[in-house]
C-alpha cells in the first residue's frame, strides 16, 4: 500500500480552500492526469453533502476510471473520499482545512491506495512522490488563479 500525509500552509482562508477542493467538477481543468469527472449523484443533508463521482485518470499508457463517494462537511470544513469501484484494492483520502491566526490556513491531506493490478501499483509507487507534489501544487496554483494574490506571507 502507498500512503502519504501532508500539511501545507497557504495564504487563503480555510473556507476558500474548502470550496476550491470541494468543487470536484472543475478538477479536469487543473488537476494533472484527471481527464474527466462526472457527478453521478449528489444529495445534501444540512451541512453534509454526499457526492458519487466517476473520475478518469490517464498517465502515459495507463487510463483508468473509478468511482468514489465524496463526503463534504461544510460545517467542519472536512472532505473524506471513500472508494466505491474501479481498479483499486483500496483508496481513501481526507482533507482538513484549518484557519491560521493572522490569516491564511493549513490544508491537511492524507491519501492511501493500492491498485489490484501489480504492474499499476509498481508504476504508481515509483512515481508517487513526484506526482503527489505536482498534484498538491496544482491546488495551490488553482487557488492563486481563483482568489488572486494574497498579501499574507506564506
Amino acid at each position: 500500500m502507498t500512503a502519504r500525509k501532508q500539511s501545507t500552509r497557504v495564504p487563503y482562508s480555510a473556507a476558500e480552500m474548502f470550496a476550491l477542493v470541494a468543487d470536484i467538477e472543475r478538477y479536469p481543468e487543473f488537476l494533472p492526469w484527471c481527464v474527466a469527472l462526472r457527478v453521478a449523484e449528489r444529495r445534501r443533508e444540512d451541512c453534509l453533502e454526499h457526492i458519487v463521482a466517476d473520475m478518469a485518470v490517464a498517465y502515459k499508457v495507463f487510463r483508468e476510471r473509478f468511482r468514489s463517494l465524496v463526503r463534504l462537511d461544510h460545517a467542519s470544513r472536512t472532505i473524506d473520499v471513500e472508494y466505491l469501484d474501479g481498479p483499486f484494492r483500496t483508496l481513501a483520502n481526507a482533507w482538513r482545512f484549518l484557519d491560521e491566526p493572522g490569516g491564511g490556513s493549513i490544508v491537511e491531506f492524507s491519501i492511501e491506495f493500492e491498485f489490484r493490478n501489480r504492474l499499476l501499483q509498481a508504476t504508481a509507487h515509483s512515481v508517487f512522490e513526484k506526482a503527489f507534489v505536482k498534484m498538491s501544487d496544482a491546488f495551490v496554483e488553482r487557488a492563486y488563479k481563483v482568489y488572486g494574490n494574497s498579501s499574507y506571507p506564506a
